[in-house]
């Protein structure tokens, strides 16, 4: 295979073909026109010496040897991308673009005042916020900077413990007057709970300190926490909540404390490659001292 004549231009319209499944749509999609995009797709296919797209009424088919070569084209992207991050940077002076990966919740509810507060001290960063409970690779630098709920263990990742941020069982102040409060956990059977769809593995081990967690049946499943929050806060029945999310808002009631109290254990993690980078260590500090804050209760 002969790559030695091909550019990042060219993969970069291989993975828009395979997204997109046509060449007008890829064309589109990449703001190129369709011829170009057809000499991209010729000048892969003859570096490969055989086809990579097959054209059928559904459009543009990949082979088997292009659905081979996705994962390496996406982590080219990836590097690409964290490259253009890396050279938006200027000096010793934090400036340029940080990418953070972050769960929903954190990203909506918790980081907005800390990253006001970072850009109005800082105000050459520019922020990428990813909100996902998936976790990016921070190997590939699909991120600069991610909120993890889980230690890290390679090697070539920094990482702070910011700490354990508590959860408690919670209720609307409606939905008690409607339906009591319960007194023990097997009252719970008797109620509406909210809780996840799918057996994670973080809430696995949040379970297993907490026998009586892994017992209880959800009548609203969602693995979204930010679902799960607004469905506490519109009275729709009972279940898990930061107790830090929860105590800014006195129509939510704690209940069971003595039964249900967990921790969400929390890290702040980036490649070490970057930790001498002016706008990763700024952004890193102030997400670190902004947990720690929101953990504490002061944010």
């Amino acid at each position: 295979m002969r790559t030695d004549s091909l550019s990042w231009d060219h993969y970069r319209t291989f993975l828009a073909l395979l997204d997109h499944g046509s060449q007008s749509a890829a064309a589109r999609a990449l703001d190129l026109t369709q011829p170009t995009v057809g000499r991209h797709v010729a000048a892969l296919e003859s570096a490969c010496g055989q086809p990579l797209f097959l054209r059928s009424h559904q459009g543009l088919l990949p082979t088997t040897t292009a659905l081979s070569m996705r994962g390496h084209a996406e982590a080219m992207a990836a590097s690409a991308t964290a490259l253009a991050r890396a050279a938006s940077g200027d000096g010793d002076e934090p400036a340029g673009t940080v990418r953070i990966s972050v769960s929903e919740v954190i990203g909506l509810e918790v980081l907005p005042p800390i990253l006001a507060d970072l850009q109005d001290r800082h105000p050459r960063l520019v922020i990428e916020l990813s909100l996902s409970d998936a976790v990016e690779n921070l190997l590939h630098q699909e991120a600069d900077i991610a909120v993890r709920m889980v230690e890290p263990t390679q090697d070539a990742l920094v990482s702070r413990k910011v700490g354990g941020i508590p959860l408690g069982m919670f209720a609307h102040r409606r939905y008690l007057e409607r339906h009591g409060a319960p007194e023990t956990p097997d009252d719970l059977a008797g109620h509406r709970l909210i809780g996840y769809d799918h057996d994670l593995a973080y809430v696995r081990d949040l379970a297993k300190g907490v026998p009586e967690f892994s017992r209880l049946r959800f009548d609203f499943r969602t693995d979204s926490n930010v679902a799960q929050l607004a469905m506490l806060r519109a009275g729709g029945g009972i279940g898990m909540c930061q107790t830090a999310l929860a105590d800014r808002n006195p129509d939510l009631v704690r209940l069971l404390e003595n039964h249900f109290s967990l921790e969400l254990p929390t890290y702040l993690v980036m490649h070490e490659d970057l930790r001498h980078a002016p706008r990763c260590r700024a952004a890193f500090d102030a997400l670190f001292e902004g947990l720690k804050a929101y953990r504490a209760g002061d944010l």
